[in-house]
């Protein structure tokens, strides 16, 4: 049976001072949590969460990485970097970075292979806009995006991959998808993955929901068949909230 993995995406947001104080409040709240719990933060505080969350369950991840391992690329960041000072996951090709920043399936699938050489398990994220929603293109876009991101991997490491099914029209709307929605568009991928690296793989695979996942319909979305946890953005910015999605049951 697959493990729920709840990660939080602090975007840009917390200053050092303010995510020490954050995991020393957090982690009193999900000591006993039987799920598995990521804190993906900004470049600048990840030295400070990762020695404030020794001795807890609370996992730290990158935002983003490049795919070089060094070299001229001015302000960016490797994977061998953040595997350096212990990190163990790192966001992928977030709907953000693709919108903002110019990341391609192509660009998305050069850090994925990054992130496994360097022993960083990948949060990669797919989704479609509300245009493509509405023009009937939800299962082909996510499908899509799913196969370019993981060619030319392994089994092993398609299984090993954490795939985040972001509605971008429900990125930080307060819009949702309905829980047969999004359960419906996770099984869309994991039939993908499923053809391409066989049922095993297709059922080992976390696949995670996010878009203005929140307490109060944590529950309902989490308990969905193939819905495995969440990646949750501006819920996760305050402990106590991020603390009841994570408890969700």
């Amino acid at each position: 049976m697959r493990k729920k993995v709840i990660a939080g995406n602090w975007k840009m947001n917390m200053l050092p001072n303010e995510a020490i104080e954050y995991i020393q409040t957090f982690e009193n709240l999900v000591k006993d949590t039987p799920h598995e719990v990521i804190l993906c933060v900004p470049y600048t505080d990840l030295f400070y969460c990762l020695n404030s969350a020794q001795g807890t369950n609370i996992k730290i991840g990158a935002q983003n990485m490049h795919w070089a391992e060094n070299g001229a690329y001015t302000g960016e960041v490797s994977g061998k970097m953040l595997q350096s000072i212990g990190v163990q996951y790192v966001i992928i090709g977030h709907s953000e970075r693709r919108q903002y920043f110019a990341e391609t399936d192509q660009t998305v699938n050069q850090k994925i292979k990054a992130a496994f050489e360097n022993n960083l398990k990948p949060i990669v994220c797919v989704g479609e806009t509300l245009e493509q929603r509405e023009a009937g293109q939800t299962a082909e876009i996510i499908t899509n995006q799913t196969r370019l991101a993981l060619a030319g991997l392994t089994k092993e490491q398609v299984q090993n991959t954490i795939i985040a099914y972001e509605p971008i029209w429900a990125i930080g709307t307060g819009k949702t998808a309905t829980s047969e929605d999004a359960n419906s568009s996770i099984q869309q991928i994991r039939q993908e993955i499923a053809q391409n690296y066989g049922t095993e793989v297709a059922d080992e695979v976390i696949i995670q929901y996010g878009g203005s996942v929140k307490s109060s319909n944590a529950k309902e979305l989490f308990s969905m068949s193939d819905i495995d946890g969440g990646l949750v953005g501006g819920a996760s910015l305050k402990p106590e909230e991020f603390a009841k999605i994570v408890n969700f049951e």
